[in-house]
């Protein structure tokens, strides 16, 4: 670096995880083997997104920029050959969003000192990361804590001159999940033909649009499980559960770039037939009420209006009775449909081992003890990118490290055999007219 040996920026207490409204502080270091001669020093703080319609290209197409504040911390002057210290503080904004990392766009927030020279020399530059969580609050979602359901008929012809009828029905517990919860699924067929169904699979999807010129669709199956077919003639049920992988959460609040949506897929290969159950990831959990009413007087669960983060303790799911009850129970005899894989599975057929924190909260967000889990004792883990690689950020001295999530073994979604329409999101799904949990519902 010629005259500088080093020029490094640290954050106090190494933190690399922050919160909106939270002051980032820190120090530049600068150490000069010569006197060091410059017009001011100065740090930037810099929040911004910028998205592109070609993959891992940096030459973004559109940006919009969060926060940019500027400090000088030295006017003109000389450094001295030796060790020179300059600190920094920034207030980050309330509203500014969720760090995030993809394929075709970024959420990024930096701190970058640099030292202006005279004319002719050249100027110095140095910059450090940090990365942002805004809390998702998922009691602040309306009717997070009921039941995700869908429906659909399928009329379908077979041996050039019979035909067919199917039922597809497929219900979640809840429609809100954080990362290290179970999503508990229930899916009712009626084959109502003479031809067997292919393999019944349930797939956990993570959608999210790059709003450029063209919006941009990145498709990601994050967790697969496979079925067995139905019988020619017959009614039968499947019950499976998906453990929730750490994931960037569903509402990117106060970034009008890129969306992330999430959904599970219930399809069956023959006869082609589809259902989604839209849902959210977020920080918080769901905090059901704990004292639920029998089987036989049931009653829907319900929130406050005004939900606040205080008490919020992870949920428990509903009752399977509460599931049959949406599905219905056919009025036949039905059989059980037993399941042929799981990619969240090892060839033992054994689910992976997790440390109780391993889905713990994020570093840097100070929960009060109400919020806090009794068996979290490690440094939590914090996730900003797609993908089957997630980085991983412990608090403390450690470095991010990146870590490959062994809960991620995602066929891709473009190798399917037959094409999708882009899923509705959460809200569509939710307030359309012609929605299949607005008319399918029985």
């Amino acid at each position: 670096m010629g005259k500088l040996k080093e020029f490094d920026i640290t954050f106090t207490n190494n933190k690399v995880v922050y919160s909106p409204g939270e002051s980032i502080s820190g120090t530049v270091k600068i150490t000069t083997g010569t006197s060091l001669q410059y017009k001011a020093i100065k740090v930037n703080c810099l929040g911004s997104c910028g998205v592109s319609n070609k993959m891992n290209d940096m030459s973004w197409t559109l940006e919009e920029q969060y926060f940019s504040s500027t400090l000088s911390v030295a006017d003109k002057g000389t450094l001295a050959a030796g060790e020179h210290s300059f600190p920094f503080q920034f207030l980050i904004p309330v509203a500014a969003p969720t760090s995030f990392e993809g394929p075709f766009g970024k959420i990024i927030y930096r701190v970058r000192a640099v030292i202006d020279t005279p004319r002719f020399s050249k100027d110095y530059k140095a910059q450090r990361p940090f990365y942002l969580l805004n809390l998702l609050n998922l009691n602040q979602v309306p009717n997070i804590e009921q039941p995700s359901y869908a429906a659909t008929t399928k009329r379908f012809s077979y041996l050039l001159v019979k035909t067919g009828t199917l039922m597809l029905k497929a219900c979640s517990d809840q429609r809100g999940y954080t990362p290290g919860q179970i999503i508990r699924l229930a899916t009712e067929i009626h084959n109502k033909s003479g031809k067997d169904t292919g393999c019944v699979l349930a797939s956990l999807i993570q959608k999210v649009t790059y709003k450029t010129k063209r919006a941009v669709f990145d498709l990601r199956t994050i967790a697969e499980v496979e079925g067995a077919g139905v019988k020619a003639g017959k009614h039968a049920e499947w019950r499976e559960q998906i453990i929730v992988p750490p994931l960037p959460q569903s509402a990117l609040a106060g970034c009008s770039l890129i969306e992330i949506d999430y959904f599970i897929q219930v399809s069956l290969k023959s006869p082609e037939t589809v259902v989604t159950l839209p849902i959210y990831i977020g920080n918080i959990a769901v905090n059901l009420i704990p004292s639920r009413p029998m089987p036989s007087t049931p009653a829907p669960t319900t929130i406050s209006p005004n939900p606040g983060p205080e008490g919020v303790t992870p949920s428990a799911p509903p009752a399977e009775e509460d599931m049959e009850e949406v599905l219905g129970a056919g009025g036949s005899v039905s059989e059980e449909i037993p399941t042929k894989s799981h990619s969240q599975q090892d060839q033992s057929g054994q689910p992976p081992t997790m440390s109780p924190s391993a889905f713990s909260y994020t570093p840097g967000v100070d929960f009060p003890p109400s919020q806090r889990r009794a068996d979290d004792t490690s440094a939590p883990l914090f996730c900003v990118s797609t993908g089957a690689t997630i980085p991983f950020f412990t608090e403390g001295n450690a470095a991010p490290v990146p870590t490959s999530c062994p809960l991620i073994l995602p066929p891709e979604y473009s190798t399917w055999d037959f094409t999708h329409e882009p899923p509705p999101t959460y809200e569509e799904s939710c307030s359309s007219n012609n929605s299949s949990f607005n008319n399918s519902r029985p």
